[in-house]
């Protein structure tokens, strides 16, 4: 149009000559103007197509991260669901059948880690084969960091242990387990603190409902299960106060746990989850062997696995099998902490509880009274109220693609 109007006004006074020239001039102006045009939106059209492609695989490329991601978390899920379930079955079996060492059913919680080396042998292997492809640009903490924290976190985890294992010793294993739920509470509190984690509504019902479930038991001192559970008041209330105890030093450790990766791991893969299995067991584990030799329940080991109700092999295979499950339950625990967080790894453990429960009805006889059966139903309640809070978050997440799931 530009070029029209151009023509359209020229001078008539031109030369015939002149104005054939200028004319010829103008139109291989115009014809640049115009290809030059035409090469602009060409280009623009490929720098869109181009976009587009990038944005397009981009999102396969976080779509595809994001299923291997919760299929990792699915079965971190089922490692700490079966490994918690049967561990603390096999637990109270041990206690059951003529156990009477506390150090040992503490022990049997943290040693199972050596269960891990195969893992470093075939990492240490393909190493050794791909050694130009290693990066070392990743700025990871130092040796002595790294001791000190995982040296405090088995030392939490040992104490943590004892605790616990008092209480599976003197209380039904039901009861054990629904106190245990409060774990949940404490956890949310430490987080808060230790891990800038938000307390909405959804989160602050599930609180107070799991400490309702846990408070009630409390009053549920008439002997139940077998005779080794008939035990005292006064061993109900010990057993109490240290499954209590034990609940909020394992909250604690899970925050701690969370805070380490959060803080000072840079690179983002399986051996960190197992590194911090190994490290912090193999710490709580020295404590545990100088406890169980300075309480001197060493020395009547060998009576125990003679007098054991179920034989010696039974005897054996019982604490092995507990020591082993509990990595698998830790495994699962720490990994879900790695992916997600330690309040949604510690709500998972507290949707696990209600299993053991109705599982020792049938296997060790424990009676289901009204009281134990309305904890249960809370402790359920509140696990719900925490499903629903992080459902909530994941639907704002794929609303708003700027947020992470």
């Amino acid at each position: 149009m530009v070029c029209s109007f151009f023509f359209i006004g020229s001078s008539p006074s031109l030369s015939g000559s002149s104005s054939l020239s200028a004319m010829a001039e103008v139109q291989e102006k115009c014809l640049q103007i115009t290809d030059n045009s035409e090469a602009d939106q060409i280009a623009k059209g490929s720098n869109s197509m181009e976009s587009s492609e990038t944005i397009t695989n981009q999102t396969r490329i976080t779509h595809k991260a994001n299923y291997k991601k919760w299929v990792k978390i699915f079965v971190y899920i089922i490692f700490l669901l079966l490994g918690q379930s049967v561990a603390t079955l096999l637990g109270r079996l041990y206690f059951d059948k003529g156990g009477k060492s506390k150090w040992l059913g503490t022990l049997v919680q943290v040693a199972g880690f050596p269960i891990f080396l195969p893992y470093y042998i075939i990492r240490a292997t393909k190493r050794r084969t791909n050694r130009n492809n290693i990066s070392h640009t990743e700025q990871q903490p130092t040796l002595l960091k790294l001791a000190l924290v995982y040296a405090s976190l088995g030392l939490f985890l040992a104490a943590d242990c004892y605790l616990f294992s008092i209480g599976l010793m003197y209380l039904p294993v039901s009861t054990y387990s629904l106190l245990s739920s409060s774990q949940l509470a404490f956890n949310a509190i430490f987080s808060f603190f230790l891990n800038s984690q938000k307390f909405t509504p959804s989160i602050i019902n599930s609180l107070v409902v799991l400490t309702i479930s846990s408070t009630l038991l409390v009053f549920q001192t008439e002997s139940e299960g077998s005779a080794y559970n008939k035990a005292s008041k006064a061993k109900y209330i010990i057993g109490f106060i240290c499954t209590v105890a034990g609940s909020a030093c394992y909250g604690l450790v899970l925050s701690l746990t969370q805070l380490f990766f959060n803080k000072l791991v840079k690179n983002e893969s399986f051996k960190a989850i197992v590194d911090m299995i190994w490290f912090r067991s193999f710490f709580a584990c020295l404590a545990i062997v100088v406890g169980l030799f300075v309480s001197g329940e060493w020395r009547g080991l060998k009576k125990e696995m003679n007098e054991f109700e179920l034989g010696k092999v039974s005897y054996i295979m019982t604490v092995v099998w507990t020591a082993i499950l509990w990595k698998v339950f830790t495994l699962g625990c720490v990994g879900l902490i790695f992916e997600v967080s330690s309040l949604f790894s510690n709500a998972v453990c507290v949707l696990g509880f209600p299993i053991v429960p109705v599982a020792a009805v049938f296997l060790f006889h424990d009676k289901m009274s009204g009281l134990k059966g309305v904890a249960m139903a809370l402790a359920v309640w509140g696990f719900v109220s925490y499903v629903y809070q992080q459902y909530h978050d994941d639907f704002k997440s794929k609303k708003d693609p700027r947020s992470s799931l």
